[in-house]
């Protein structure tokens, strides 16, 4: 699934390419692909809109309008692809078209399925209808005193199971949640209330690192991820303990892997203790 660098390096990328941009009528290939309104209702209020700037709330990709804002998550296997000349690069999972009246145009490619678009009227919609469920951004909304803060609500909360929870903060999943629990030494499955201050310096330190370290690196594709140009990431090729297991880790041990909230989690069992 894509994560936070993922979903940023995709905003990173569009915005330049989208500004200003005025929205023809989609082309609905799979029409529940739609969450928000109704794909007919989708279909007629998108055309005319103009891109004003992207953001993103974790995972959530948010393209602010001049009037309304459409909102897109790409959960497991979706793809945003940008087009110039309008044409949809071969792909049988090609799921809606967005063109532009430039001629230009994106393109949602989803193998699985899930991945949702919402167009809402105002900040108070996406709110309630899209992001109710959605926590404070981890890369961008938190200092170090916000973040000690929401864990010390959650001290009995294991960490692997609490990070990946995007009620508690929102952009952190497997990939990245391993890395950074390694590069600061901490045991997946630790409750939170056995961090000491320190403990829990180093790891909001090591989050904002590991994010900031896939952003630079394009994020990561194992198999289906790409960028809006349809690149690959390369975050993969640096990655510590994921998808290493019995691999050596730097201190010499092999590297583990258990279950951990119901996903496989690797760690180091001589680096987190």
């Amino acid at each position: 699934m894509p994560e936070l660098p993922e979903v940023e390096v995709i905003r990173r990328e569009l915005e330049p390419l989208l500004i200003n941009k005025i929205f023809d009528a989609p082309v609905l290939h799979i029409p529940r692909t739609i969450a928000h309104p109704t794909p007919e209702l989708f279909a007629a209020n998108l055309a005319g809109r103009a891109v004003k700037n992207i953001m993103r709330r974790g995972k959530y990709l948010l393209i602010n309008l001049d009037r309304g804002i459409l909102a897109v998550h790409l959960r497991m296997t979706g793809n945003l692809f940008y087009a110039k000349d309008g044409m949809p690069v071969e792909d049988r999972f090609l799921r809606l078209s967005l063109p532009f009246n430039d001629g230009s145009a994106l393109h949602f490619s989803d193998m699985r399925r899930f991945g949702r678009l919402w167009l809402v009227d105002d900040y108070y919609q996406l709110q309630s209808i899209v992001l109710k469920r959605v926590g404070p951004d981890i890369l961008n909304d938190l200092c170090c005193e916000d973040f000690m803060q929401l864990l010390a609500r959650k001290e009995k909360s294991r960490l692997k199971a609490l990070l990946l929870d995007q009620g508690f903060a929102a952009g952190m999943g497997n990939i990245y949640t391993d890395e950074c629990l390694f590069r600061c030494g901490i045991h997946p499955d630790r409750q939170v209330k056995s961090l000491s201050r320190d403990d829990m310096e180093k790891l909001f330190q090591s989050i904002r690192e590991v994010l900031s370290d896939g952003i630079k690196y394009g994020g990561t594709t194992f198999r289906d991820y790409r960028n809006a140009s349809g690149a690959l990431g390369d975050f993969q090729s640096r990655l510590a303990v994921y998808g290493r297991k019995n691999e050596q880790c730097r201190c010499g041990a092999a590297i583990e892997k258990t279950k951990i909230a119901g996903r496989g989690t690797y760690y180091c069992p001589r680096c987190q203790k």
